[in-house]
């Protein structure tokens, strides 16, 4: 039996059986006991639909990642799927890969859905979500990039300084004598560009050379070396102790994410902590602010904090 057995049973409209599915809005108390008993008569289980034909609401969020497998990853969309089913949100989360055809048929199907919001987690959405299609498929929701940005009215962004993050693992490699200093790129994405910008700028304004000090992930390496995630560092670290380097003595590491790779390392890695949890809980109060109207919003960034290991 669905909502429109329902209503005509009881004599009513589709819309008085949302208002006590619901129980909002002015129903009376005798229809609104008629249709209860009936409700209870036929065992009737309100569907998203039926329930969100008042609100407006299906009360439910998408969420796309990149790979659930990353750890970093995995600890922001873990959060945003956890609060928001706190909240009473249902979340329907995506794994793109980071492919543009992927993402386009995972937005399409949740357009389909109906859901109330979107999250996009990971920079490389930047440059995905470019172009007419894909905009006309985000601009019918609010949409929260994790780390980035997308010039859409409807569009807010929660980011972490990638730049100042960079910069901070150098000056901390400074501060310890440290001066023939490289950086290991191992992705193109806006992210990895605004790390490598943070480090040039660094070294540029410790007065250090840096010319060819930005490597691509398998070159060789030597002296204090800053990786632009905590997996680049720990193969970075394994070469070295291979090679009979000693760490941090010789030369030092620095990770970024602060990831559980940097805690399993031995020594365990220095990095920059990027807090993602942070990251997931504001995208969600953006999120819902956005999708309810219920308080001012806008975008935010955070600053990143150095995690002390035992490689620098």
């Amino acid at each position: 039996m669905n909502i429109y057995d329902i209503a005509k049973e009881a004599g009513v409209s589709i819309a008085t059986v949302s208002r006590v599915l619901n129980n909002k809005g002015t129903v009376s108390a005798a229809t609104r006991a008629r249709v209860e008993a009936i409700l209870k008569q036929n065992n009737y289980t309100p569907s998203a639909i039926a329930r969100g034909m008042v609100s407006k609401s299906m009360r439910t969020v998408a969420v796309l990642t990149v790979d659930i497998r990353v750890p970093h990853y995995a600890r922001t969309a873990y959060t945003i799927e956890r609060e928001f089913s706190r909240r009473g949100y249902e979340v329907i989360l995506c794994n793109t890969g980071g492919d543009r055809a992927e993402t386009l048929r995972y937005l399409q199907a949740v357009n389909q859905k109906q859901v109330d919001g979107i999250v996009l987690v990971g920079s490389v959405f930047d440059t995905i979500c470019q172009g007419a299609e894909m905009e006309k498929l985000l601009s019918g929701v609010p949409v929260v990039l994790a780390n980035g940005k997308l010039d859409l009215p409807n569009a807010y962004s929660v980011t972490v300084d990638d730049k100042y993050g960079v910069s901070l693992a150098v000056e901390h490699l400074v501060a310890r004598g440290r001066k023939n200093i490289y950086y290991i790129k191992d992705r193109d994405t806006d992210s990895a560009k605004s790390k490598r910008d943070g480090f040039l700028e660094a070294m540029r304004r410790n007065g250090l050379e840096f010319a060819d000090h930005v490597l691509e992930a398998g070159e060789t390496l030597a002296s204090g070396i800053v990786c632009g995630e905590d997996l680049t560092a720990a193969g970075a670290l394994k070469a070295l102790l291979r090679a009979g380097l000693r760490v941090p003595e010789q030369v030092a590491v620095v990770g970024f994410n602060n990831s559980d790779y940097a805690h399993l390392c031995e020594p365990v890695l220095t990095s920059i902590d990027n807090k993602p949890e942070q990251v997931a809980l504001l995208c969600v109060q953006l999120l819902e602010s956005s999708i309810e109207r219920s308080e001012a919003y806008s975008s935010v960034v955070l600053q990143p904090e150095l995690a002390q290991g035992e490689t620098s």
